[in-house]
């Protein structure tokens, strides 16, 4: 469970364990600024930044999209809990009146990442591609870090896992919603980034201007010291083992996940050899985002309920592993169809209850956005680790039969040792 540094007096709203059920608005609002925040993640990497690259250096064009968006890759790892540090941290008193720590971030974060994604669109080299691309990964990265940060701040641990559910959700709707406005509802690039960027507005304000965040008393607030805030980086394994066990099971179900979607379009080229590659990957897309939401908010719920987590967990694991068989076994379109639904429907249900969980064991009220964020680490790293990983399997040990047999593997065993974890049930 969450813990808090011991204190001659009652805790203030801000670092308190949440009691009160959040509403349906509220629940409403921070699923519309995730939205927000993952359709600008998502849809520049899928359609945005290719186009523009292809442009910009035809005949390069792999290599350079790969310079970008690994840049931009190593930028979120680095921003995300540095963030998040600095939201634990963050007092703000504006003519006499007291504002929370974490409202500043998401509305600051949208604004200027909003504002990165139009000077995207102006670019003409991969250099200010890059650079813009890069600002745009912080100031989103630091918007995120304040938006995973409301769950454990404002939800009960008994609503988290069906909160979570909807929260999960738009990592998958995401891309969906920000492919289609950018392909079917604006034209041309430079309006593909803008529609973008005023969907980022749209959708995340108003849950930074309608919503409570409970301010930080500056008597409470920890140090900042340069030196004292990278080494509180570091979350020490043998004083928090479960916090580490919830960060390796992580590692390894995206790793897993790194590994299962990366050469999917290769895959359908190749393996299963569809008339139409392109078509088909979206239909799998669309499949497995319909597969997520059917599962997601409902096991967040029975979660709850039941007061268990591992169980949820483990059995997403399976659901998962078993999608990834099939794929190494038969790479047939019925077979693919049929593991789309089922790796979404693993993942819905692995998203939202191992993300209640893993609230349960962050070490210390003071830095849950921090904390956060040393988990997303855990999110981000597999898809720099996944190409390299992913290659020499399909060139050199066996192919795509062995790469999905891994996949299940490794996405088995990170949801099997979750049993590792002593403090939540």
């Amino acid at each position: 469970m969450t813990t808090v540094d011991p204190t001659p007096t009652s805790l203030p709203a801000a670092l308190a364990e949440p009691t009160a059920p959040v509403r349906r608005s509220w629940i409403a609002l921070v699923f519309a600024a995730n939205l927000g925040v993952w359709m600008a993640f998502f849809t520049p990497i899928q359609v945005l930044l290719p186009q523009q690259i292809e442009r910009i250096a035809q005949g390069d064009k792999e290599a350079m999209l790969a310079v970008v968006t690994g840049l931009g890759a190593l930028a979120a790892v680095i921003a995300n809990p540095l963030a998040g540090a600095l939201s634990d941290r963050t007092c703000l008193r504006v003519a006499g009146r007291e504002f929370g720590r974490r409202h500043a971030w998401t509305a600051g974060g949208a604004l200027i990442g909003a504002l990165a994604l139009a000077l995207l669109a102006q670019q003409r080299t991969v250099l200010g591609v890059t650079l813009a691309w890069v600002a745009a990964q912080v100031c989103f990265n630091a918007m995120l870090a304040s938006l995973t940060a409301a769950i454990p701040d404002r939800v009960p641990v008994a609503q988290r896992g069906g909160v979570s559910g909807w929260v999960g959700i738009p990592q998958a709707l995401g891309l969906v919603v920000g492919a289609v406005l950018v392909t079917a509802v604006v034209t041309g690039n430079a309006a593909g980034y803008y529609a973008i960027a005023l969907a980022v507005l749209v959708l995340a304000l108003p849950f930074a201007l309608l919503t409570s965040d409970d301010p930080l008393p500056r008597a409470h607030r920890p140090v900042l010291r340069l030196r004292a805030l990278l080494a509180s980086m570091w979350v020490s394994p043998r004083r928090h083992p479960d916090f580490a066990w919830a960060w390796f099971t992580r590692f390894l179900v995206q790793t897993g996940n790194a590994l299962g979607t990366l050469y999917l379009l290769y895959f359908l080229t190749d393996g299963v050899r569809v008339p139409d590659p392109e078509g088909a990957l979206l239909v799998l897309i669309l499949l497995y985002t319909l597969g997520m939401m059917l599962t997601a908010v409902v096991s967040g719920r029975l979660s709850d309920r039941s007061g268990r987590r591992k169980i949820f967990v483990i059995t997403s694991g399976l659901i998962m592993a078993v999608a990834a068989v099939l794929l190494a076994v038969a790479p047939v379109w019925p077979m693919a169809v049929v593991a789309a639904l089922l790796l979404g429907a693993g993942y819905g249900v692995y998203l939202s209850v191992d993300a209640a969980l893993i609230t349960q064991v962050l070490p210390r009220a003071t830095d849950r956005a921090k904390d956060l964020g040393v988990i997303n680490i855990a999110n981000s790293a597999p898809q720099v680790l996944g190409p390299a990983l992913s290659a020499p399997i399909v060139v050199h040990l066996g192919g795509y039969p062995t790469l999905y047999a891994v996949t299940a593997a490794v996405t088995l065993l990170g949801s099997a040792l979750v049993v590792r974890i002593r403090s939540v049930p």
